[in-house]
């Protein structure tokens, strides 16, 4: 025997579904999200200056910074926050590469290769002492 089910329990239950559909919006996608890191206080050790590839670089998450050295010798360093959705970005090859949604960008100067990114990756100060690069 089956019990009937009344228009409010219906109407609670869809407000209910729809309520969760809205708030799972707000939750973004990934692993992404904007993290609270500040960046590097000056003097704070980044990488062995024979850990950044010439042409890529590394990516630092424990301290929201991608170190590159563009040309040998040429080191840069920006945050590590993709600023489309604040995923982290997870590769370096000769662009610093957003898997989350394919935004790219330059290893020179941080600036967008590929969107959705609306924006270049802010820059870091980094200087190179006693083969370490460090933040300025």
């Amino acid at each position: 025997m089956t019990t009937p089910v009344g228009r409010r329990a219906v109407l609670a239950s869809a407000c209910g579904i729809a309520c969760a559909a809205a708030l799972s919006g707000c939750a973004g996608y990934g692993p992404g999200r904007p993290r609270a890191v500040p960046p590097p206080p000056p003097g704070t050790p980044l990488a062995a200056v024979a850990d950044v590839p010439v042409g890529g670089g590394v990516i630092l998450a424990d301290r929201d910074t991608v170190v590159t050295q563009p040309v040998e010798g040429e080191f840069r360093a920006f945050s590590a926050t993709c600023t489309h959705e604040g995923c982290l970005v997870a590769t370096v090859t000769d662009t610093i590469n957003c898997t989350c949604h394919g935004s790219t960008y330059a290893v020179a100067d941080g600036s967008v290769v590929a969107g959705p990114a609306p924006s270049p990756l802010a820059e870091r100060a980094v200087m190179v002492t006693d083969g370490t690069v460090v933040s300025a």
